[in-house]
């Protein structure tokens, strides 16, 4: 037998930690930290070690399978399926044109370069426009207010944790999330080493997350963030408290943003925030007055009424005080691997240039908010969504209003999924195709990855040869051009997108495959060889040569805002129509509602990653369980006792779980993990029961943030009761 140890890292979230898999005869067994790579440094969350369980489970799927009338599936061959996807798919276009085609990709496809820019380009290909992601129930907001503070949607600020004094994190909660939209594997030692240097760490959340119990916490009422960081703006701006000197140096616009805080004293929005005035004066004297501060938020900042003026409003904070593009402050990302430059360059990651045909709401880097899919599919007209690929996702516990999605489902004409899992939306595809594993796979980091307060590269080989049948995303929708005679890299509409991927293809230098195109990009980014011409530059062979990684540089650049910021003269603007207008319509707000007295926000679990890794033992044992945190004051109110079984309604709808009483809770807030619900093709996480969150959620286009289309997850008024309590009634 013969057993092997294999360099690799983990591809479950953005902090990438490193891996040793130990494979014997083809097959894993076991995953364990590596000691050796320069970030992780030994470090793995649960997660990763378990995902060996993911990798060998009995339930995955390893050969494609095509669904039966009566809703099972039978097993067939890969040309049998390719062959009536591309059949089918070819007389849809035919009759209504590719705009009828779309796709979904869920959180997974961000973690490998491969899969999205080809599932992407044979979109384009076809015509389709119908692209949604999980990223409208995450980070589209996000991408939204870095294209109008920078003009480019890709370019996200991220904190200096190993330098800064001071930091201001709002709705992220990093000791469970291990980091977002900033890479740092280890970000339980940088937090703790801001405050032994003497430095702060400020936690503003509706609960006493796992984070905010190690660092000051200061409760907020769910859904009030923006006013909240409009009043720290007021005080630094009516005490002086600005850096005129960098504003007038980087930005632009900084006068009117002056204007409109100056309207928003902490008194007067102390009963929207339950924040004191002179704790909110406080706290931004101290931010402005550290010798480096840098605000940072992520999903908790992203997903209430006005996620994107909440994005904008945190890196302004940073701003303001003087905290951009310094050492301890916010700093700008730059890839190792510039395929986001070459999409900007291109002008593909867009905002606002083509609008919703249902609800009339702006693409975000050309894809759609996800909560409209049901109606896309069930509204006639042109354009009407009629074949769907979903491809690492599972909208139906994902998306608001799942029920009326997986409804909808049964309408259209194709849908195919490609996944590991048979889940609670592809039970309802054509064909689940069976999809590789990222241990299966030739992976580089990108995107998120450039989020590093360090400057690294590591470049991962598969592994294992592919289980079953299982195959590579990318190698799927190839396939499917080449069946339905199309060139992906045609010249026309999609010459401007491919550019340098077109000039290629058109001399014939070899088959292009998304690794050659990203080692190519590799090699003349900025820290590339240039085929030579710089010594010390990054390789294909130099990283084969390191599989642990190759720190590029110990802390990433500053002095470099008008190299990356994409606004006339390279300046910061910040005071952009969509951002006045956003904060001009504050005073809109609903009613309160007698009948649905208490806020529902979302929450993380250590051992849950979204939707797909409740088929884990190891993740599973225990005692998990679905469970709502809820205040005992707000539990006495209800007449609730610890574990009872209640059932939770928001005006949308109403599900049913147990309840855990707990004061990390604030009064007239509840906390409900995401993820659960199962009634798919994974055994264990049928069985390990719970609801579905986003059934409490609309996804009615008016209900929808205004600026990027996002789901709002946080602030949902519910009320809650004692299943007993309800049937008795």
């Amino acid at each position: 037998m013969a057993v092997e140890q294999h360099v690799t890292y983990c591809r479950i979230c953005e902090a990438l930690c490193g891996m040793i898999a130990t494979v014997e005869d083809g097959r894993l067994q076991s995953l364990r930290p590596d000691p050796d790579n320069p970030l992780s440094r030994g470090r793995a969350c649960p997660k990763g070690i378990a995902f060996s369980e993911i990798q060998n489970d009995p339930d995955r799927v390893l050969s494609p399978l095509r669904r039966r009338p009566d809703g099972t599936f039978d097993e067939v061959s890969w040309d049998e399926a390719l062959d009536d996807i591309a059949g089918r798919l070819t007389r849809i276009v035919a009759e209504h044109g590719g705009s009828a085609v779309g796709q979904y990709f869920g959180n997974p496809i961000a973690f490998g370069y491969a899969t999205g820019l080809w599932s992407g380009i044979f979109l384009t290909r076809l015509g389709g426009h119908h692209q949604y992601s999980s990223g409208s129930q995450d980070i589209n907001s996000r991408f939204v207010a870095s294209k109008l503070l920078y003009g480019a949607a890709s370019q996200i600020p991220f904190p200096d944790l190993p330098r800064t004094d001071f930091l201001f994190m709002l709705g992220a909660n990093p000791l469970v999330s291990h980091g977002s939209a900033v890479r740092t594997p280890r970000i339980k030692d940088d937090l703790a080493a801001i405050t032994r240097r003497g430095g702060r760490v400020v936690v503003v959340d509706p609960r006493r997350t796992e984070t905010a119990r190690v660092y000051e916490h200061l409760p907020v009422r769910p859904d009030s963030d923006a006013w909240l960081l409009l009043s720290m703006l007021c005080v630094i701006f009516a005490e002086d408290l600005a850096d005129t000197t960098a504003l007038a140096e980087q930005t632009t616009g900084w006068r009117a943003l002056r204007e409109i805080v100056l309207r928003y004293p902490p008194e007067d929005t102390r009963n929207r925030t339950g924040v004191e005035a002179d704790v909110v004066r406080s706290l931004a004297r101290d931010f402005a007055a550290a010798p480096s501060a840098v605000a940072y938020g992520r999903t908790g900042a992203c997903l209430g009424r006005h996620g994107t003026l909440v994005s904008f409003l945190l890196d302004a904070l940073s701003i303001v005080t003087g905290n951009l593009d310094r050492a301890g402050g916010m700093l700008f990302s730059q890839a190792v691997i510039p395929l986001e430059d070459m999409g900007e360059k291109a002008g593909r990651l867009t905002y606002d240039t083509a609008r919703s045909r249902v609800g009339d709401l702006p693409e975000v880097i050309s894809t759609y908010p996800a909560a409209l899919i049901a109606e896309e599919i069930l509204t006639p007209g042109d354009g009407q969504l009629r074949a769907l690929f979903v491809t690492a996702g599972n909208p139906v516990l994902t998306v608001p209003n799942g029920p009326m999605l997986e409804k909808a489902l049964d309408e259209l004409d194709l849908l195919v999924s490609l996944d590991l899992y048979v889940n609670e939306t592809n039970r309802r595809a054509d064909y689940v195709l069976p999809a590789a594993t990222f241990l299966e796979r030739y992976d580089v980091p990108y995107s998120f990855a450039n989020c590093s307060p360090t400057v690294f590269i590591q470049a991962a080989e598969p592994v294992l040869t592919p289980y079953g049948q299982a195959r590579n995303e990318w190698e799927v929708f190839d396939e499917l051009a080449r069946r339905m005679g199309l060139s992906l890299f045609a010249t026309g509409a999609l010459e401007r997108f491919n550019g340098v991927l077109s000039w290629l293809d058109r001399r014939g230098i070899g088959r292009l495959t998304p690794r050659r195109v990203v080692e190519l990009l590799m090699r003349i980014g900025p820290y590339g060889d240039r085929f030579g011409l710089r010594r010390k530059g990054i390789n294909p062979r130099r990283l084969r040569d390191n599989p642990h990684g190759i720190v590029l540089a110990e802390h990433a650049r500053t002095g470099i805002r008008a190299d990356v910021v994409r606004q006339p003269d390279g300046l910061v603007v910040l005071a952009p129509k969509e951002i006045l207008q956003e904060v001009a319509g504050l005073g809109e707000r609903h009613p309160d509602n007698p009948d649905f007295p208490l806020m529902a926000i979302g929450m993380r679990e250590m051992r849950s990653q979204n939707s797909w890794m409740h088929n884990s033992p190891t993740l599973m044992k225990g005692d998990r369980r679905h469970r709502a945190r809820v205040n005992p004051i707000d539990a006495a109110a209800a007449n609730l006792s610890d574990g009872a079984a209640v059932r939770i309604t928001s005006p949308h709808g109403a599900i049913e779980t147990e309840v855990r009483i707990t004061d990390e809770m604030a009064p007239g807030t509840v906390a409900i993990p995401h993820g659960w619900g199962h009634q798919g093709g994974w055994q264990l996480a049928n069985r390990s029961g719970g609801a579905n969150v986003n059934e409490l959620t609309s996804n009615a286009p008016a209900d929808l943030e205004r600026l990027a289309g996002m789901s709002v997850l946080n602030g949902i008024a519910v009320r809650i009761e004692a299943i007993e309590n309800v049937v008795s009634r």
